[in-house]
């Protein structure tokens, strides 16, 4: 699968994370984070964990990655940033 082709993926940061030779769980966790903040807030950001896991997953059970994504269905709800002015919103409430 072409890595800009997923549109759960557009920047195709998971794809990569997958093909890092010797990618640490840190590092994924990083990346993570960043794919993460970058799913718009309308949509269910479990859903798009859930097709990560479906793509890429498959045969690669031990990978960071993948443990990263299925803890992501577990956990908390999708990453937001805080910062600007929608931090100061938050904050002054």
């Amino acid at each position: 699968m072409e890595k800009r082709k997923h549109l759960s993926d557009p920047r195709g940061l998971i794809y990569e994370s997958y093909r890092i030779a010797g990618v640490t769980a840190g590092e994924c966790r990083s990346i993570f984070l960043d794919w993460a903040l970058g799913i718009p807030e309308n949509e269910d950001f479990k859903e798009h964990v859930v097709a990560m896991l479906t793509t890429h997953s498959h045969g690669a059970t031990k990978h960071p990655m993948t443990g990263i994504l299925r803890a992501a269905l577990t956990s908390s709800p999708k990453p937001q940033r805080r910062g600007g002015k929608r931090g100061a919103d938050k904050a002054s409430a």
